[in-house]
């Protein structure tokens, strides 16, 4: 063959697909196990895993105005809008100290456990009985406790210790010990309403009328960590829609009732805390104003009978005339200034308070002054948001977050703007007590010009009147103080309570479980076909062949199960002998392609030892020989001769004898037990072959040898290792190059592709070896191997090799 192919070794990156379909069907076992286990763990989940479920509620957070707040009430103490109260409320359901009132007062450390078809199950109110549990008191935690009914009313109580140290925790103040408990088996019988009082569990069973009693059914409970009982709480909360005051609340769990009972505690204590937030400010200026009310009682008692008195000594019953003027200008100028150095003094608190106090929560209403002044009511209430803000962030955050310092900044910004509005209202009172100071100094310098008796009259009935306006302001707005806080309502209203409505299952997914077994038992022994095949480097099919090389195929040869290389002798009839005949017909075709006349000449070479080079050569030889053509095989592998070993002939003489002129052609000629086949060994080996083979006694070798046979197969050293092979390949008019399958490796083709396109080495075909074609898909006559697949009934079948078989093959290649 003469003309030239061009080799393109890009074709590594196209991908065989219908190869791998072949492989994937010829791996159909694989995907029956693998299915077989995935279906066989999804049915163990589906019938072992406890269901799941989900339970929710609906809660709206309004800003409900109070009914008794008007334009003229003068105590103001609703700070904030809706969005403040709906975010306040996401982060107090979510915060640890809101979770730990639920779990405290649901006593949801406490599980109760009953058994189940194949494990314990949550047992919550489906027990004949509740158990109080005493909070002040010591349990243990993690301990398994048995419950056993021996009648409706009477049952045993029992756990083993084991001897040493038992962890308890007293609930209330949350602190954990370690006491001793020694072994044993504890068991005591108790009665329904009977306190148990033992080291180890104090509580109270009270009977559940919803559930019967069934005597020798087995219950359990067991304390938890109070700190893992709260942090094992999950509730998912979100807005109903974007921007809504409506809240959606769910939670997952194994336990409806449980579900149900948390949701809806957790809403109440909510309620409770938010309601008690509002009432918070009504609650601390109630007590402000009745400590100043306690102490102006006593004043104006003491001015009272005071007054009295001097009536009395001085037989004077009212102030009449000029007197009477004056008193009741005095009077209401009094009451002016006691407002204004009230008013003062609430802003010298306020001012002392921001400047000293990090915690803001606890700033008096301005209107307990009788402050309406907008800039210092507004600044108060945005400071004592921000303030309850930041203490609910703790519950959330770890000190020094970033989410502290944008809020602390916020505070300050507020806090400065709240101090320089102080300072100008200060400023503005005091021009204004300056003002009544002087009305009233021009009061009191005309009272000094009247009787002195009326005088002192005057001046207690003056300090009476302000003792009595003061307590009658005070009074008056505690009154209104107490309206207020009692109109409160919560700003938590539900919508729907979380409910069990006899659905609400999550999991398992049975039909889910199933169709991802489904998925992972085609994807798993999908992905393992496909990485195997990516990944895998040698030949495994005549399509890899094609893809990596424009070089021809010749033809493949299946799997020899004989213990020696001679199959074509042995096994005249088999699939493997008619594969070679197949590849002897490809020669004739190429020689007469060729125009070649004459003797023939045929080099086998492969890539490295082990792919079957010495077997192809001697059963080409064998197919030419039974053809009744003469035919000589020249074993050329004068580094590691393998031929005599097939032919159980010795290897004292050969090629090396006539390349070193120590014998001529008859002598290093054997004959074969197969007509028309003889055979010239390599003989001893020498220390330089390549020299020996590159000499003029090489040349005269074959010329000497296509004087008297009609074919010469010539059985070379691998072209991968060594380059004897090279110094041969002028010698022949085909060259077969033997590729086995799952052996050679692909990259193998890169050294003989080149050598190809460069023109080194001419006529040239790949024959692959020991092929296995386990899809069972011929690929027709054309290359040789045809009969592999479609042969059965035409035959010879091959026996397996026996491993006594092939232990002695082994040994025999290794001589």
């Amino acid at each position: 063959m003469s003309e030239e192919f061009d080799i393109q070794n890009e074709a590594h990156s196209t991908f065989d697909f219908k190869g791998f379909l072949f492989k994937l069907l010829s791996h159909w076992y694989l995907f029956v196990i693998v299915i077989a286990i995935a279906f066989a763990v999804a049915h163990y989940v589906n019938v072992r895993k406890l269901p799941v479920y989900s339970m929710g509620n609906l809660i709206t957070i309004k800003d409900d105005q109070n009914p008794f707040f008007t334009t003229t009430t003068s105590l103001t103490f609703n700070w904030g809008g809706t969005t403040d109260k709906v975010n306040t409320a996401v982060i107090t359901l979510k915060s640890r100290s809101h979770n730990e009132k639920v779990v405290e007062r649901l006593q949801y450390f406490l599980n109760y456990k009953k058994n189940g078809e194949y494990q314990l199950v949550d047992a919550y109110k489906q027990t004949p009985f509740f158990v109080d549990v005493e909070s002040n008191k010591w349990q243990a935690l993690g301990r398994k406790f048995k419950v056993v009914f021996k009648d409706s009313v009477t049952f045993n109580l029992s756990s083993s210790f084991s001897g040493g140290n038992v962890t308890v925790q007293n609930y209330a103040s949350k602190e954990k010990k370690q006491i001793f408990v020694e072994a044993q088996s504890y068991s005591r019988d108790y009665k329904i309403g009977q306190r148990i009082e033992e080291p180890f569990f104090n509580g109270l069973f009270m009977p559940n009328p919803e559930i019967d009693v069934v005597s020798g059914v087995e219950y359990f409970l067991y304390f938890s960590n109070f700190d893992a009982s709260v942090k094992g709480v999950n509730v998912n909360i979100r807005p109903d829609s974007k921007g809504s005051s409506v809240l959606r609340m769910s939670m997952n769990g194994q336990n409806k009732a449980k579900l149900v009972d948390y949701l809806n505690t957790s809403v109440a204590v909510l309620s409770e805390d938010m309601l008690e937030r509002k009432n918070l400010f009504a609650t601390k200026t109630i007590a402000f104003i009745d400590s100043s009310l306690s102490a102006k009682s006593l004043e104006l008692k003491d001015v009272e009978k005071e007054l009295n008195v001097f009536k009395n000594r001085n037989e004077i019953f009212d102030i009449e005339g000029k007197g009477g003027e004056i008193t009741l200008k005095l009077n209401e100028l009094d009451i002016q200034k006691e407002s204004s150095d009230r008013q003062l003094n609430y802003f010298d608190i306020l001012e002392t308070y921001l400047r000293n106090r990090t915690d803001y929560r606890d700033v008096p209403a301005p209107s307990v002054a009788g402050i309406n002044e907008s800039s210092i009511v507004s600044g108060v209430s945005q400071i004592i948001d921000l303030a309850q803000d930041r203490n609910k962030l703790q519950y959330s955050y770890k000190d020094g977050a970033p989410v502290f310092a944008n809020i602390d900044r916020q505070i300050n910004a507020v806090k400065t703007v709240l101090l320089e509005n102080i300072a100008s209202s200060k400023s503005l009172m005091q021009q204004e007590q300056a003002r009544l100071n002087k009305e009233i100094g021009q009061l009191e310098f005309q009272m000094r010009k009247l009787p002195k008796e009326q005088q002192e009259l005057m001046k207690i009935e003056r300090r009476y009147n302000l003792s009595q306006g003061t307590y009658d302001i005070f009074l008056a707005k505690r009154s209104e103080a107490g309206l207020v806080k009692a109109a409160n309502v919560s700003d938590v209203q539900i919508i729907d309570i979380a409910k069990d409505t006899g659905g609400g299952k999550i999991g398992p997914n049975t039909q889910l479980n199933y169709m991802m077994a489904l998925l992972f038992g085609f994807l798993l022994p999908f992905i393992y076909v496909f990485l195997r095949s990516f990944f895998n480097n040698k030949i495994t099919s005549v399509k890899d062949i094609e893809r990596l090389s424009k070089i021809p195929i010749l033809g493949a040869v299946g799997k020899s199960r004989l213990v020696n290389n001679l199959a074509v002798l042995t096994k005249p009839k088999s699939a493997i002998a008619e594969s070679f005949r197949a590849i002897r017909s490809s020669l004739h075709f190429i020689y007469k392609k060729q125009g070649v006349e004459g003797t023939k000449t045929v080099l086998v070479t492969s890539s490295v030892s082990g792919e079957g080079k010495t077997f192809t050569s001697i059963n080409v030889s064998s197919v030419f020989a039974l053809s009744e053509k003469k035919t000589v095989l020249v074993g050329l592998d004068l580094r590691k001769p393998k031929i005599f070993d097939d032919f159980e002939i010795t290897n004292t003489i050969g090629v090396v004898n006539y390349l070193i002129n120590d014998a001529n052609v008859d002598e290093i000629t054997q004959r074969t037990q197969v007509p028309n086949l003889d055979i010239i060994l390599s003989g001893p080996i020498p220390p330089n072959p390549s020299e020996l083979l590159m000499g003029d006694r090489m040349e005269n070798l074959i010329e000497e040898l296509k004087e008297k046979y009609d074919y010469i197969v010539l059985d070379t050293p691998p072209l991968g290792l060594v380059a004897d092979s090279l110094e041969l390949l002028k010698f022949a008019d085909a060259t077969i190059y033997i590729l086995r399958q799952n052996y050679t490796k692909k990259g193998m083709l890169a050294l003989i592709n080149e050598k190809y396109k460069k023109g080194e080495v001419k006529n040239l075909s790949f024959v692959l070896n020991f092929f296995e074609d386990k899809t069972k898909y011929g690929y027709g006559y054309g290359y040789g191997y045809g009969y592999g697949a479609y042969g059965n009934g035409y035959h010879e079948k091959e026996m397996k090799i026996s491993l006594l078989n092939r232990i002695k093959k082994i040994f025999k290649i290794k001589k």
